[in-house]
């Protein structure tokens, strides 16, 4: 566990620290380019050349060494594609001498270049004529971020001395802007639209679903006896009790703060390509990950060991508090009690965190769930300060402490799995179809229902006593919810789970043999252009549906609202259906691949069916979210206003029937 912490901040807060930017405007979002790159090719002798390659850093920006340890950040790297043997490496890519850091995110002693780096390569060129490609695999990171690991492609021509394709001293060739071009389907009545009021209430549901999360944190063994103790410190300790009363509240008033103030650096990479927070949520290593932390999360609920941030953390808080005091002293307080209790925190802000990968609020949505779940954690403070007689009306602490935690650790490993469903979706691996998927949560609800009956037990649990009627009430919830998510694994009518809509993969992964490869049966094309072409055919309207396969809200809408009758006919015979996953980690064929260029002159490499998707939807709607539907007849004129999420069937349907 030497660098878990490390790991977990870097997967966390440099990797996962995107927000996507709802624009209202016809510009392309800009991207955060701190670094640029230049190639530079010199002839020494007949045969003999020396290729320079120099990055220019922003002020504040730094760029790791091609040397660093493992566990560490991604190095720089040079990867040359010689497959017409026109030319020979001699020795290895080097580099000046680099000064080294330490970095206190990564805890190592780490190389890295500021300002300007530059790197060189010998080659021994065989034919005069040859084209060295090289791709330079990077990490630029700065005091507060890192930005996600990029790659810069570079096609350099010996016989012209130039770079021919690459982030600097770009030539982009006719078929890149042929391509590029024709992403845009030259739609006839677009104007951007957005949905009024979708954003509100997104950010009032995770506002509440983070305060939900707080209240469940506040029942676990590393909160709730804080409460008790914490109040009566205050209320015993100040001169008066108005002055204790203060002191409470300005303590509330700081573990508000210091969780909402964890969302903070999200806000910094607003301006990164608008399709990147969806290009991190379905990132198939990082789902694995996530899977793999939360596993170990929930056994550690389970009582096997103990996660905690290093005693010196929470040691040296403390110290600062006692020595203090005032109002600053308080703060520090607040401080220790959110690192002491995060063994019990952390995961669940990890789930918060996690669901925040693949929402549509980016950065100020997490805020929103941050700020709940830091108001439900301040809130007994203040009250019972207020209400010091409150206190005697609180349980004792007890064994009940551990079941609330042993309960959320099987919520951990069911959710854990969700994350690994998002990785086999994407890659299309056909690990955990929909049957299998819902027989591992029947497992797990089994497991929790023999806990909660008492017929399995965990370390910490304390002597074996009789049921409390909460207990049993709960075991009886399990048994239900388990009988419910039965059918879900036969292939009947009644597969379709529609309270659970979202998590499980969508009703066509499955192990049984299906008609169609689309969402309830439904004739779906993959394809813009064959869904066109079938169009003009059949002369009937189109639906665009921009989804993914990790896209919860996509499931919904097709589990909840597809499926009623007069929406499903309606799709089914007046509509052609093209569904466009913005996810797909599968790639275009080679010659179907190529650079996009962007509005702002920057290069984004269309390499798989979810790039090309991804961009179209950008380029020609303005909007990156999902699910988002379009609906235009075979001449591309736009019917009515696209729409996204719209969870009420007959608002649908009536979208559908004016299109029509």
């Amino acid at each position: 566990m030497k660098y878990f912490w490390s790991l977990l901040l870097l997967l966390i807060f440099p990797i996962t620290l995107v927000s996507q930017v709802f624009t209202s405007s016809d510009e392309e979002p800009q991207i955060e380019e701190p670094i640029t790159w230049d190639s530079h090719l010199e002839k020494e002798n007949d045969s003999i050349y020396k290729l320079k390659f120099t990055a220019k850093l922003d002020k504040g920006w730094h760029l790791y060494s091609q040397d660093v340890e493992e566990g560490g950040p991604i190095a720089t790297n040079f990867t040359f594609n010689n497959s017409g043997a026109t030319y020979e490496l001699v020795g290895e890519t080097s580099e000046p001498n680099v000064p080294t850091y330490y970095d206190e995110v990564f805890g190592m002693e780490i190389k890295y270049f500021e300002d300007k780096a530059e790197f060189f390569q010998t080659i021994k060129v065989i034919d005069p004529n040859a084209i060295i490609e090289v791709e330079v695999e990077f990490m630029v990171c700065d005091d507060t971020m890192c930005l996600p690991p990029d790659t810069v492609p570079f096609q350099i021509s010996v016989a012209a001395n130039k770079t021919v394709k690459g982030y600097a001293n770009e030539e982009i060739t006719p078929v890149d802007l042929a391509k590029t071009e024709a992403l845009s389907i030259g739609m006839k009545g677009w104007e951007t639209y957005k949905p009024e009021g979708e954003e509100k209430e997104g950010f009032i549901t995770i506002f509440l679903l983070g305060f939900l999360g707080g209240l469940i944190a506040l029942l676990t063994p590393c909160v709730f006896p804080m409460i008790p103790l914490t109040v009566s410190f205050f209320t015993k300790s100040a001169k008066s009790k108005q002055k204790g009363l203060v002191n409470a509240i300005l303590y509330g008033l700081f573990i508000f703060l210091i969780y909402l103030l964890l969302s903070v650096p999200f806000h910094l990479l607003d301006s990164l390509a608008p399709e990147i927070l969806n290009n991190i949520s379905t990132n198939v290593t990082l789902n694995i990950i996530f899977f793999v932390i939360f596993i170990v999360f929930a056994f550690s609920f389970f009582g096997y060991y103990e996660i905690t941030l290093p005693s010196s953390w929470s040691n040296k808080m403390d110290d600062k508090a006692s020595s203090i005091g005032g109002v600053v002293g308080i703060f520090f307080m607040a401080l220790t009690l959110a690192l002491v209790s995060f063994s019990c925190t952390g995961p669940i802000l990890g789930s918060l965190l996690g669901g925040s990968l693949s929402s549509n609020g980016g950065a100020m949505q997490l805020s929103f769930g941050m700020g709940g779940f830091g108001l439900a954690l301040a809130l007994p403070f203040a009250l019972f300060a207020l209400f010091p007689n409150w206190l005697n009306s609180l349980p004792k602490s007890g064994g009940w402490l551990n079941t609330v935690k042993v309960v959320l650790g099987f919520i951990e490993l069911a959710l854990a799995f969700k994350f690994l469903s998002n990785a086999d979706l994407v890659e299309h691996w056909g690990l955990l179809k929909r049957e299998i998927f819902i027989g591992i949560w029947i497992l797990v609800g089994i497991g929790l229902m023999l806990y909660l009956f008492g017929i399995i037990r965990f370390p910490h649990d304390g002597p074996k006593k009789k049921l409390s009627k909460s207990r049993f009430g709960f075991g009886v919830l399990t048994f239900i919810f388990v009988l419910y998510l039965f059918p879900g694994i036969t292939n009947s009518g009644f597969a379709n789970l529609k309270l659970l809509s979202g998590f499980p993969p969508p009703l066509f992964y499955s192990v049984y043999e299906k008609d169609t490869q689309g969402p309830l049966g439904l004739k779906a094309y993959k394809s813009w252009e064959k869904g066109l072409e079938i169009a003009r055919q059949e002369n009937k309207p189109i639906i665009i549906d921009f989804t993914g396969w990790a896209c919860v809200n996509c499931r919904k809408m097709e589990e909840q609202v597809w499926s009623n009758p007069e929406v499903y006919e309606v799709l089914k015979n007046d509509y052609i259906l093209v569904s466009l996953y913005v996810d797909d980690r599968e790639e275009l064929p080679e010659h179907e691949q190529f650079n996009y260029v962007r509005a702002n002159g920057s290069i984004k490499k269309i390499k798989t069916i979810g790039d090309k998707w991804a961009t179209f939807q950008t380029v020609n709607f303005q909007n990156n979210s999902q699910p988002f539907y379009v609906l235009l007849d075979t001449e591309l004129n736009l019917l009515n206003s696209p729409i996204g999420y719209t969870p009420d069937s007959k608002e649908f349907l009536e979208w559908l029937r004016q299109g029509l």
